[in-house]
C-alpha cells in the first residue's frame, strides 16, 4: 500500500505537464488569459510554460521542492484572483458574446477559481508535508 500512496508524490506534480503542453501546443489560447493590462501577451503564456516545467523538476527530484510548491502556490493564487476571478465576474470576457454564452463562460471561470484554491491546498500541503528539501525552511526564529 506504501509503495501505492507514494505515487502520488510524482504524479501530482507531473500532471502539471498538460499546461506545458496547452502553453507550448496552443500558445493564443494560453496568451488570451494574459490580463489586457500586461504587454507582450506570448511572451507570458511562454514564461508561465517554463516556470511550470522548472516546478515540476524540482519538485520530482527533490531539490528546493518546497521552494517550487510555494511559488508554484503563489503562481495559482495569482491566476485564481487576477485571471479566473475577474472573468467569473463577466471582466475581459468580451461584449460580443450572447448572454447565455456569457453566462456559461462566467460559470466555467468560476469553476476555474474554486479548482485553483483546491490546487493551491495540495500545493502548500504538499510543500509542508511531502517536501525533501528542508533547506527552505519559514519558521520564524
Amino acid at each position: 500500500m506504501e509503495k501505492i500512496l507514494s505515487i502520488g508524490r510524482y504524479l501530482f506534480p507531473i500532471s502539471f505537464l498538460m499546461y506545458v503542453g496547452l502553453h507550448a501546443g496552443k500558445p493564443d489560447v494560453g496568451a488570451a488569459f494574459v490580463p489586457d493590462y500586461l504587454p507582450f501577451p506570448l511572451f507570458w503564456n511562454y514564461f508561465t510554460m517554463v516556470c511550470i516545467l522548472l516546478f515540476i523538476v524540482s519538485a520530482v527530484l527533490g531539490k528546493f521542492d518546497r521552494l517550487a510548491y510555494t511559488l508554484m502556490a503563489l503562481y495559482v493564487l495569482l491566476m485564481a484572483l487576477l485571471v479566473h476571478l475577474p472573468r467569473a465576474m463577466g471582466h475581459e470576457l468580451g461584449t460580443e458574446m450572447m448572454a447565455a454564452d456569457l453566462a456559461r463562460e462566467q460559470e466555467l471561470e468560476m469553476v476555474n477559481f474554486f479548482r485553483n484554491i483546491m490546487v493551491i491546498g495540495a500545493l502548500l500541503g504538499f510543500s509542508r508535508f511531502v517536501a525533501k528539501d528542508k533547506r527552505m525552511s519559514f519558521k520564524s526564529s
